[in-house]
């Protein structure tokens, strides 16, 4: 059943509050912290698809750059997307583009959303560690070691979760035909 066009806009606001609700689980960390942030938007755009995945995306980085504390630690305003993080930031649209799309054209299955989680926590880093060495003026080995290394185990365990419970809540979604079928 297809929903109309408020329905799907209320259905992207939810995806940018799930983001910006789990963008405040963080555990600190020198340079970039881990947050749940990935996590979100691997389960947003697993349930809704690309196009609302995206919406969600958007409107998330906008409310947040306008100065509202969705960014973790309940952060927000342009400072913190030009900051040494903001290249993380700028990096989740991308990353829910290209998870969309892989989801678009192999189908929502789990393998298939852990493999698209994957990619967007590889674009994710990418943007972040070429961000994070240009701002703080770090050597690729410093940027590497600070902006990626301590995300990996934890990025694969997030996109793992992202994929299983997205895949469950997209299925139950579709059964009570509250979300569309395709991505």
């Amino acid at each position: 059943m297809k929903k109309g066009g408020t329905y799907q806009y209320v259905l992207a606001a939810i995806g940018a509050a799930i983001i910006s609700i789990l963008a405040q689980v963080t555990i600190p960390l020198p340079l970039v912290p881990i947050t749940g942030q990935t996590l979100a938007i691997g389960l947003v755009v697993t349930i809704l698809g690309m196009r609302l995945g995206v919406l969600s995306v958007i409107v998330y980085i906008l409310i947040g750059a306008v100065g509202m504390p969705v960014f973790s630690g309940f952060s927000g305003g342009l400072g913190i997307v030009v900051g040494p993080t903001g290249g993380y930031i700028i990096g989740f649209l991308p990353s829910a583009i290209l998870m969309g799309l892989y989801l678009r054209k192999f189908s929502v299955t789990i393998s298939h959303a852990i493999v698209a989680n994957l990619i967007g926590m590889v674009v994710t880093l990418l943007f972040g560690t070429v961000w994070l060495k240009i701002i703080a003026d770090l050597t690729w080995t410093a940027a590497f070691m600070g902006g990626v290394a301590p995300f990996i185990l934890v990025g694969v365990i997030k996109a793992v979760l992202a994929a299983w419970f997205g895949v469950v809540v997209r299925r139950r979604l579709k059964t009570a035909h509250l979300v569309e079928a395709t991505v």
